[in-house]
């Protein structure tokens, strides 16, 4: 199996020959294109998972991929009030991704449906997820299942299909939980005292207080935190992420030092993922961390909101 890898923080010759003898024990690179797709997809040991509905799925999908359902196949659940959450029980998900042909060794490449930075967050909160579970060997790929499905000037598709689905064949998934990555409420009043950075991935509109989600019980954001909508973390907040460069620019619009500890949140812990992912997995920032339970829950407890307009 081909893998990319990425090489952080080394200079010359002899430390990236190092780096590369030592590359089987290093994290697969976060994000893989439509070349590297249609090269390795059928590899031994590599597994797409498309997050497409399964109605989606059966009308045609990059051959050789599975079908999870991002909205119902436990990838997140309700706790309480909340919804969104990943479970604690981690034991079905595990089964779940064990049904899936993927097993502790497998290269697991994330194919969201790709028609908008949102549509992305499916593979970014996935991508958290499986990283939470203690797997590493996980990429998504860069503009999903749009990019590969787009066509020709002509009209036809630029990239096979296959339809139906076939049945992989079940491996053992074994959960080896990464607790450091799990922020709840108490976390997050603790880095707000010690001044980490709290980023607010959600719309400007809902971080200023002039609307709010459904499920929270106070308009407004967490006191203290920047914006940095997740919409901006992709090209024209389609499927696409920008580029490095591209992306600190717009970390210094927001007054957000991308180097920096922070933690991401939104209303349910989707958006935050993407800008978790960013800081994290595409800047490298290793002290970036994302808050599962986001506004919903610190709201539903009651914590302190701050709004920048008032409309009531």
């Amino acid at each position: 199996m081909t893998k990319h890898f990425r090489i952080r923080g080394l200079a010359g010759a002899a430390a990236i020959a190092a780096a590369l003898v030592a590359s089987p024990a290093m994290a697969a690179d976060p994000l893989v294109d439509v070349d590297w797709v249609k090269a390795h997809a059928t590899d031994d040991g590599v597994v797409l998972v498309d997050f497409r509905p399964k109605t989606d799925f059966l009308r045609g999908h990059i051959p050789g991929s599975v079908n999870s359902d991002y909205a119902k196949d436990g990838w997140r659940v309700k706790k309480g009030n909340v919804p969104g959450m990943m479970p604690e029980d981690t034991g079905k998900l595990a089964e779940h991704i064990g049904s899936l042909g993927i097993g502790n060794d497998t290269h697991v490449i994330l194919v969201p449906p790709g028609a908008s930075s949102s549509d992305m967050g499916t593979g970014t909160r996935a991508y958290w997820t499986f990283k939470v579970l203690g797997h590493d060997e996980v990429s998504i790929l860069n503009g999903g299942f749009a990019a590969y499905a787009a066509k020709e000037k002509d009209g036809k598709p630029a990239n096979p299909l296959e339809k139906g689905a076939a049945k992989p064949e079940p491996k053992d998934f074994t959960v080896d939980l990464q607790k450091d990555m799990i922020v709840g409420i108490a976390d997050v009043k603790a880095a707000a005292e010690k001044g980490v950075t709290l980023v607010d991935a959600r719309p400007a509109d809902q971080y200023l207080g002039v609307n709010r989600h459904g499920a929270s019980k106070a308009g407004g954001t967490i006191p203290g935190a920047k914006n940095l909508p997740q919409t901006w973390t992709t090209e024209n907040s389609g499927g696409t992420f920008r580029s490095p460069e591209a992306l600190k620019k717009l970390y210094a619009a927001a007054n957000v030092d991308p180097e920096a500890p922070q933690i991401a949140f939104c209303n349910t812990g989707h958006w935050a993922s993407i800008d978790w992912f960013v800081a994290s997995e595409i800047l490298g920032n290793k002290d970036a961390k994302m808050y599962d339970g986001s506004m919903t829950e610190w709201t539903q407890a009651g914590e302190k909101t701050e709004s920048k307009i008032s409309v009531n």
